[in-house]
C-alpha cells in the first residue's frame, strides 16, 4: 500500500507549502500538486495525473476535503474512480473521512454535501453583494480593455485591423468585435 499524495490552492498567489508539508509528514511517497479551482475537475491536470497513477490497493491522501472538491457530484466521481481501481482515500485534517472504512465513507457523503451548500451559500452572497453595488451605482463592471472610439476612428481613416491591433498594441480580434 503506497500513500499519494494530492495538494491544491485555488490561486496562483496561494501557498501549497502547508499542504505539501502535512502530506509529507503523514507518509505520502508521491504528491501532485497544482494551483487551480476546486469548483470543477476541467482542466486540473495533476489530479487527472494522480487518479492515473494510483494502483490497487493505493491510499489518495488530501490535506482537506475541499482540497479534492467542491461538488458532490466531482467529489462521487472521483471517489467511484478511486474504489474501479480498488484505491482507498483519506483527507488529514478530517480524520474521520477514510474510505477503506464504512464509517468513514458515509462521513464523507455527509461533510461533502455541507462543503457544496457552504460553496453555493458563498456564491449567492457574492451575488446579492454585487447587486447592491450595482444598485448603489458603485459596481460598474471591469472597465473596457479596449478604447473603441479610437478603434472605428483608424478605422475611418483607412488603416486596417491588423495595423490597428498593432498601433493600440491589443489583438486582432478584440479590433474586429470593437467594429462590429
Amino acid at each position: 500500500m503506497s500513500l499519494i499524495g494530492y495538494a491544491r490552492v485555488s490561486t496562483t498567489d496561494q501557498d501549497l507549502t502547508v499542504q505539501l508539508n502535512e502530506l509529507k509528514a503523514a507518509g505520502c511517497e508521491k504528491v501532485f500538486a497544482e494551483k487551480r479551482s476546486g469548483t470543477t475537475t476541467a482542466s486540473r491536470e495533476q489530479l487527472a495525473l494522480a487518479l492515473d497513477y494510483v494502483r490497487d490497493g493505493d491510499v489518495l491522501v488530501v490535506s482537506r476535503l475541499d482540497r479534492l472538491a467542491r461538488s458532490i457530484i466531482d467529489l462521487r466521481h472521483i471517489i467511484d474512480q478511486l474504489q474501479a481501481k480498488g484505491v482507498g482515500f483519506r483527507a488529514l485534517n478530517q480524520s474521520s473521512i477514510d474510505t477503506t472504512r464504512p464509517d468513514g465513507r458515509l462521513m464523507l457523503h455527509m461533510l461533502a454535501a455541507f462543503a457544496e451548500f457552504e460553496t453555493e451559500l458563498r456564491h449567492e452572497r457574492q451575488m446579492a453583494g454585487i447587486a447592491k453595488a450595482k444598485a448603489a451605482g458603485v459596481y460598474k463592471g471591469r472597465k473596457p480593455t479596449v478604447d473603441v472610439d479610437a478603434v472605428r476612428s483608424l478605422r475611418a481613416d483607412g488603416v486596417g485591423p491588423a495595423e490597428i491591433a498593432r498601433r493600440l498594441g491589443i489583438g486582432r480580434a478584440s479590433v474586429y468585435r470593437a467594429l462590429a
